[in-house]
């Protein structure tokens, strides 16, 4: 089904301000959301800048998003499609593409590039579904879609479609878990906990160092000398069976 029209700009205006109360701790008053938040002033120009640019006022949309660049350090293109209740928490460094598509209630933190990997003029950068939060630095590149609740891991590179309801990190960017699986949201309505989320390279890794430690085990019966200095990083104490303990604590 197709979604419903878009509420008049004002609501939306005032929805961008009233969701900041729910995503940041730190938000105190309107008063200071308005006039001290980078990544408020950014999308309250570029909810302007966009009806100037699907008016056929390119120009003019195009001055007003440099000005936003300019006085806010946030890149957001006039052309990008933005749903309700947008948040760019910090914001800093962000970029969003022309061709960008954004659902409602999608929270971005700094650094987060939503990119594109081509330069022909059709659809070319992300898609991104209701509810998705992307942590701090991380890469969506080219023309694919993130599902609903869609969680992106800080750092984090995606070059490839993401169903809804799951948890990606890496590079490039792999599913760890379903959302669901990482609890409830906290009051804020944010679970992108860093500490819960797994690791499988390090866990890999541990894997590895334990196959080690059986193997040396095993050399060690049949009487064959096992050095227990490794020779690449000359460590002691922090090859095979330690590694293997050091990344299960962690």
């Amino acid at each position: 089904m197709p979604k419903p029209a878009q509420p008049g700009l004002l609501r939306l205006l005032r929805e961008d301000v009233s969701c900041v109360f729910q995503r940041d701790p730190a938000a105190r008053s309107r008063f200071e959301v308005l006039t001290t938040y980078p990544g408020v002033h950014a999308i309250l120009m570029q909810r302007v800048a966009h009806r100037l640019w699907k008016f056929g006022l390119r120009y003019p949309a195009r001055l007003l998003s440099w000005f936003a660049r300019f006085v806010t350090n946030i890149d957001i293109h006039p052309g990008a499609t933005i749903g309700r209740r947008f948040f760019i928490d910090h914001g800093a460094g962000v970029v969003i593409g022309e061709t960008a598509e954004i659902g409602d209630d999608v929270t971005l933190y700094h650094g987060v590039t939503l990119g594109g990997t081509t330069w022909n003029k059709g659809k070319r950068h992300p898609t991104l579904g209701d509810g998705v939060v992307v942590g701090a630095g991380a890469k969506i590149l080219g023309a694919i879609t993130l599902g609903a609740q869609v969680r992106v891991g800080a750092n984090s590179v995606v070059v490839k479609d993401v169903p809804a309801h799951r948890t990606v990190v890496g590079i490039p960017a792999k599913v760890v878990l379903r959302t669901e699986e990482a609890g409830s949201d906290n009051i804020y309505g944010i679970n992108l906990d860093h500490h819960l989320i797994p690791d499988p390279v390090g866990r890999a890794i541990a894997c590895l160092m334990e196959r080690i430690e059986v193997l040396e085990g095993q050399l060690r019966k049949q009487g064959e000398p096992v050095d227990g200095q490794c020779r690449t990083c000359e460590a002691d104490d922090l090859c095979g069976t330690e590694v293997a303990r050091v990344i299960r604590k962690e």
